[in-house]
């Protein structure tokens, strides 16, 4: 394990809230450079407030839907540091009409913009600085959803759920030569921001019970810490109290006719 991640860089997206800040946090004050990136200006300034009490961080606006703009944030990055050795792709969203019958094609299209095109316009502009330096983490948030997809989640945000495992393994597939290393991580539920978009947002008691957005940094930090010889493909981490298998669960309202 590296105790201190002093020197390397490392860029987060989604990093002003939830799993993204809590991630960043945690790398912070071991030492690392974090840049944290999201669509929210204030959002971004406050997290960088809380960042920089601890150590070195920085914060770029960001969509990751547009392509032209992830390139200019990662040349930005390099052109200021030099590298980018840790990669933790956490900007995600998910519809509030989430199920067939109300999902539209609009909803559709956000979601996989954000979750699944956005997290590959990241990687790619990573790759060739990674394939230089000879290493390289990347981190994609992935989903419980995406090993057992629900109704409660929803058809768009399962199938890009499912989707990153097999574009994080395709990424240890081709460039593990390069020693770059990749990993899905699964949360189960978490207490974040996210909740909220839900048909019926959870209740306060139930959130307490779920996984926290800290838990979820630790969780980063020892991926970040790991050797670069040992890659972990997947990473997946439930409450203990799991609604899931105990069927606890507030379903989505009925369709409107």
């Amino acid at each position: 394990m590296q105790d201190s991640l002093k020197g390397r860089v490392a860029w987060i997206t989604g990093g002003g809230s939830g799993i993204g800040l809590a991630g960043a946090i945690e790398l912070v004050k071991v030492g690392a450079h974090v840049v944290i990136s999201g669509r929210n200006a204030a959002t971004n300034a406050a997290a960088l407030a809380q960042l920089q009490a601890l150590g070195s961080a920085e914060a770029v606006l960001l969509d990751v839907a547009d392509k032209h703009a992830v390139k200019a944030v990662a040349r930005q990055i390099l052109a200021t540091h030099g590298r980018i050795d840790i990669l933790v792709n956490s900007a995600g969203i998910n519809a509030t009409q989430r199920n067939l019958e109300v999902l539209s094609t609009e909803s559709w299209d956000d979601v996989v913009n954000i979750n699944l095109n956005g997290l590959f316009y990241c990687l790619h502009a990573v790759l060739p600085t990674m394939r230089a330096q000879g290493d390289g983490l990347i981190v994609n948030v992935s989903s419980w959803a995406g090993l057992y997809p629900s109704k409660l989640t929803g058809a768009a945000y399962n199938t890009t759920k499912r989707a990153v495992l097999a574009l994080t393994e395709s990424i240890n597939i081709e460039e593990c030569g390069h020693g770059i290393r990749a990993t899905s991580l699964l949360p189960g539920e978490v207490a974040t921001p996210i909740l909220n978009k839900r048909p019926v947002p959870p209740s306060q008691e139930a959130r307490a019970r779920m996984v926290q957005p800290e838990d979820m940094g630790r969780a980063i930090l020892f991926l970040a810490q790991m050797p670069a010889r040992a890659c972990i493909n997947e990473l997946v981490i439930s409450p203990t109290h799991n609604r899931f298998y105990l069927g606890g669960l507030e379903a989505p309202p009925p369709a409107k006719p």
